[in-house]
């Protein structure tokens, strides 16, 4: 290989990286507390990856130290293949928008998206080129002489997304950015940044404590517990396939039966559970279903799995129906699409039952404090 073919390699392989994220072995502590724990993960370029976990689990620390408002401990961090570690934040390339958008009241829109080039120093005629098409990324440039105060929280949203994109970072970095915004908007807008995403090929890193968030909009979601990475996958896997009972408890519903093991059975006070994995005799176990994998019928229904029980509880979500029923010691919900919703009374004696494929046994880890179901519509 020539010198110019060599140097040609070089160039295109660090143009395919550029905007890579690659943790390794970080450890960040706060006095007795450690907050990560020898966390590693890689983010590909162009890659929408989600940290996901309740408060406390690591998620926004880790990103902090991605954006350097954080040093690590121990360990490494590299972006687009260079070492971070100790480069301070407005010398890495990357952005970051945060729950609070942090716009100035006082700038319009348009001086507010071209703050970070001001001081960056780049020629007037650029900045207003720029500006100018951040704006047409966020669908807000009939918006730039208005002043934030003037702007709704979504359209504020946006406009912090502008000033994080107008300086074409490698690396976007979101922490809990939708968390302000009403239900119906923060919808809206995760189909929004997700198509953004997309259409722009940047790296996004999202922090959330929403599995609704993280599951409508990432690549690979990383579900973080006590500083560490507890399942790393796209979003089908984490929700179908969980690694434990605390992904299965922390993304969507479950509906979870404690008991032991007996072969592919499981006998949960009274109730008894048949799976297809074949587990070893007196195991303590955690069985789990989800709501949408029950049916539920007034009268007899045939099926591996199948118990009896009393309704004591009906919920309108909109699309589906949410029944609560009892059956001993036992309260499981149940959720049916309206218009599968069966004819049934709170107080009626109904049969449920589920298919072997639907119930996911894990060790009954009780330190991992996975969720219970709850009456309560999620």
């Amino acid at each position: 290989m020539t010198d110019t073919a060599a140097q040609a390699a070089l160039h295109a392989a660090a143009e395919a990286r550029a905007g890579d994220v690659t943790i390794s072995g970080v450890t960040k502590r706060y006095g007795d507390q450690t907050a990560v724990d020898g966390l590693d993960l890689h983010i590909a370029q162009g890659e929408f990856l989600s940290l996901l976990g309740p408060s406390g689990c690591g998620k926004t620390t880790t990103l902090r130290m991605i954006a350097g408002f954080e040093e690590p401990d121990a360990g490494d961090i590299r972006i687009s293949g260079a070492s971070v570690v100790g480069v301070p934040p407005h010398r890495r390339n990357v952005n970051t928008v945060f729950q609070q958008y942090a716009l100035f009241p006082h700038l319009t829109v348009a001086e507010n998206v071209a703050f970070g080039l001001r001081r960056a120093h780049v020629p007037r005629a650029e900045i207003g080129d720029r500006v100018v098409e951040a704006l047409d990324m966020v669908r807000m440039r009939g918006f730039a002489d208005r002043r934030p105060t003037a702007l709704s929280g979504g359209q504020q949203q946006r406009i912090a997304l502008a000033r994080a994109l107008v300086n074409r970072p490698s690396v976007l970095l979101l922490d809990e950015p939708l968390s302000a915004l009403d239900r119906q908007l923060r919808e809206e807008m995760q189909v929004e940044l997700k198509l953004l995403q997309a259409r722009l090929g940047t790296t996004f890193v999202f922090v959330t404590h929403d599995q609704g968030e993280a599951l409508s909009m990432s690549d690979r979601i990383a579900v973080m517990r006590a500083g560490r990475i507890e399942q790393l996958a796209d979003a089908d896997t984490v929700y179908g396939s969980p690694a434990s009972a605390y992904v299965a408890g922390f993304i969507g519903r479950q509906n979870f039966f404690s008991g032991t093991a007996s072969g592919a059975l499981v006998e949960a006070d009274g109730v008894t559970l048949r799976g297809t994995a074949s587990l070893v005799d007196g195991t303590a176990v955690r069985a789990a279903i989800r709501p949408e994998a029950v049916r539920l019928a007034s009268g007899s229904e045939p099926g591996e799995n199948r118990i009896v029980g009393r309704l004591v509880g009906i919920s309108h979500l909109g699309e589906s129906m949410q029944y609560i029923v009892e059956s001993g010691r036992h309260s499981i919900v149940v959720l049916t699409p309206r218009p599968s919703a069966p004819s049934v009374q709170p107080g009626d004696d109904v049969t449920l039952s589920w298919d072997a494929q639907d119930v996911a046994v894990f060790p009954d880890e009780r330190a991992s404090q996975a969720p219970e179901p709850t009456p309560a519509a999620s």
